[in-house]
């Protein structure tokens, strides 16, 4: 017999994965009072998703847990590069060699570059090491509030709120009231519910996934986050994927996941002799010892929902879109989702925005989502191609052949060295997956909570691997280091977590003070701020601004610009006027 409790909340979100974690703790940082109901009795017990982007990682610094991933994930020097090898060790001619290797991720030769566009580094975490952390820092911030083990059965709509019923493990049902509810369920509940459509292409790939323990140090290359395999004598070893898990980092990692590709009668899908054979084969290892913790069997999505908001719910993460893993694109896009959303939420319940603010939501954020699934699709097409194009070991090749070209790939000789550069052309085109700057922090929003100022979009890398920043709105506001008061600041730090922020030269008293009017006649957070020309000594916010010395750039909480004028005008007051109202919809 089951009882039955009410709770009273703004925001009810469903799904304890990094999104709703991520949707908790912006949104208790925000103030907004929320209840975080969870089906599973616990985080993540599978590695999964495990790079967080530079982009990713600015919003975990701006809502004060970036350290917590920095401590606990990866640094640089132990995740940027990737690798092509024939497998780790073995005693055979051709074992344990490396193919090719490259830069990745911001790491190596790419550090300069990547660290002058961020002001924090990427980090490599698996899931299960990242959803407890995440955890963590959400019942700190809302004690009570995050339920594991809690699983939405129903809801219904009402004209203010929704009204859901969560059923607990001890088969206790609760009565949650809800203004909005956040679908961060990966797909399971709310969206089938909804009847929510997805363009795409659904379960295209499979992959069995295996997360196991072994000392790998004396044959793994340090710093190489994946390592990809092609191997010389078996074609169907080729194509699999290892990636360093940590705790330690580096060769030294204790923990591995293997990803491979199988067939739907292939043992090594659940099998466990079947499956400690494939790693060792694959690696070349022997009777190395390993310890098997979970193999997994999952297909690979690439779908992206028709409409990311049904009356009161809001549909983020895996829930509005699921990508390749290609890149990490679904972690990051799922966490910048929800960023977006909860500063939306929390605008209009505090009545600094209208309801209509909502509504930008699925505009801004579903272009996005479909940028992203597309960008990994074509990383999958790429990766299929690159070993067969760059080692011309096609399905055409018969096997008694690859022995051959490896010799020739890798001997002493003019055509050793044609060979290999000619690989290299091809091997370099992974650039579209492991230095894709522009993918990490170029997402654009061309409509949605800002006014175009009729400039056109800049020219985009078609590779993805050269990034371009502006102020044009629309665009992430460009990061730079500004000296001030004897501190080193990045103009993100300026950007108010809860309101808007108005960004102005030296000659921008005029734009200041009609600011300031204007929060004390109608409240809206709004504040000011001045980053003049040589604000910062290496001259690049002066490359960056976009406006003049007497212009003015509004900030939203996201980082994003929402409208820029590069001058002055006659009345600054009224002008901002119109603009905050056009942008908060109130």
């Amino acid at each position: 017999m089951t009882s039955e409790t009410a709770i009273e909340t703004t925001v009810l979100i469903v799904g304890a994965g990094v999104g709703g974690l991520t949707a908790s703790i912006f949104l208790s940082n925000l103030g907004v009072d929320h209840l975080l109901v969870e089906q599973r009795p616990e985080p993540a017990r599978l590695p999964k998703a495990h790079y967080m982007n530079h982009r990713t990682m600015e919003i975990f610094r701006q809502h004060g847990i970036a350290g917590d991933f920095e401590s606990a994930g990866a640094p640089l020097d132990k995740f940027g590069k990737v690798c092509w090898q024939t497998t780790l060790a073995g005693k055979g001619p051709f074992d344990g060699r490396v193919i090719y290797e490259m830069d990745a991720f911001g790491g190596g030769d790419l550090r300069e570059y990547w660290s002058a566009a961020s002001p924090v580094a990427a980090t490599n975490l698996p899931q299960i090491r990242s959803e407890p952390l995440l955890r963590s820092a959400a019942e700190r911030r809302a004690p009570g509030r995050v339920r594991y083990g809690h699983e939405l059965i129903d809801w219904t709509e009402q004209p203010d709120r929704l009204v859901a019923t969560v059923r607990d493990t001890a088969g206790e049902t609760h009565t949650v009231a809800a203004k909005y509810l956040i679908a961060a369920d990966g797909g399971r509940t709310v969206g089938p519910r909804l009847g929510v459509r997805f363009d795409g292409w659904p379960r295209f790939h499979h992959v069995t996934t295996v997360h196991f323990s072994a000392d790998l140090s004396r044959w793994q290359r340090d710093g190489a986050l994946l390592t990809y395999f092609v191997n010389p004598k078996q074609p169907s070893l080729s194509g699999a994927t290892l990636v360093e898990m940590g705790p330690t980092w580096g060769c030294f990692s204790e923990e591995w996941g293997l990803h491979f590709t199988t067939g739907p009668d292939d043992p090594a899908r659940s099998d466990r002799e079947a499956v400690l054979a494939r790693i060792r084969d694959t690696l070349g290892i022997g009777q190395q010892r390993l310890r098997l913790h979970k193999v997994s069997n999952w297909t690979v999505d690439a779908v992206n929902a028709q409409s990311y908001r049904s009356g009161r719910v809001f549909l983020a993460g895996d829930a509005a879109h699921k990508l390749p893993p290609a890149a990490g694109l679904g972690l990051n896009t799922a966490v910048q989702d929800v960023h977006n959303l909860a500063w939306k939420i929390a605008a209009v319940e505090r009545g600094h925005a209208g309801p209509d603010l909502l509504d930008t939501y699925e505009p801004e954020r579903r272009p996005i989502g479909r940028r992203n699934l597309d960008w990994a699709v074509g990383i999958i097409a790429n990766s299929e191609l690159v070993s067969e194009a760059a080692l011309g070991l096609g399905p055409h090749v018969p096997e008694w052949m690859r022995p051959t070209f490896f010799n020739t790939y890798f001997e002493d000789s003019a055509r050793g060295r044609t060979a290999r550069a000619r690989a290299a052309e091809v091997f370099r085109t992974h650039r579209i997956d492991c230095q894709a700057l522009d993918i990490e922090l170029g997402a654009v929003y061309e409509q949605g909570a800002l006014i175009p100022d009729g400039t056109p979009a800049p020219a985009t890398e078609p590779m993805g691997d050269k990034f371009f920043p502006v102020t044009r709105p629309g665009h992430r506001l460009p990061h730079a280091w500004i000296d001030r008061d004897g501190t080193r600041e990045s103009t993100h730090d300026f950007v108010a977590i809860d309101g808007y922020t108005l960004i102005t030269g030296s000659a921008g008293q005029p734009w200041r003070e009609a600011a300031r009017r204007l929060r004390e006649r109608t409240g809206i957070p709004l504040e000011s701020v001045v980053l003049p020309a040589g604000a910062d000594t290496t001259g690049a916010w002066d490359r960056l601004r976009g406006i003049g010395d007497d212009g003015a750039l509004l900030v939203r909480p996201d980082h994003y610009v929402a409208w820029r004028r590069t001058d002055a005008v006659a009345d600054p007051e009224a002008d901002l006027a119109r603009v905050i109202q056009r942008i908060t919809l109130r």
